[in-house]
């Protein structure tokens, strides 16, 4: 899925199909409902699903947490702005970057 028809999907009520957890853990995070982004971090238990949970947890502001996760992820912790980061990471997640 192209970065542009993701960010276009948050007009809907739920994530594209075929979606992994990491992908919806975004989507939902910028729908607003960080706690249904959590749980879709949680359910994909690799790195991809640990990079989106490093990232919901920075938006919490939970540097410790995001830092663990940011380890597990194998990705440096983000210091820049956090809606620059959704895109990289989204972009990265559905393999246009």
């Amino acid at each position: 899925m192209e970065f542009d028809a993701f960010k276009a999907s948050l007009a809907g009520a739920s994530p594209p199909a075929g979606t992994g957890g990491a992908v919806q853990a975004l989507w939902w995070q910028a729908k607003g409902d960080w706690h249904q982004g959590h749980r879709c971090a949680q359910a994909q238990a690799d790195e991809k699903g640990a990079w989106a949970h490093a990232y919901l947890h920075r938006v919490e502001g939970d540097g410790g947490n995001a830092a663990y996760w940011y380890r597990q992820a194998r990705k440096p912790v983000a210091s820049g702005a956090v809606d620059a980061e959704w895109q990289a990471i989204a972009t990265a997640l559905l393999g246009n970057g």
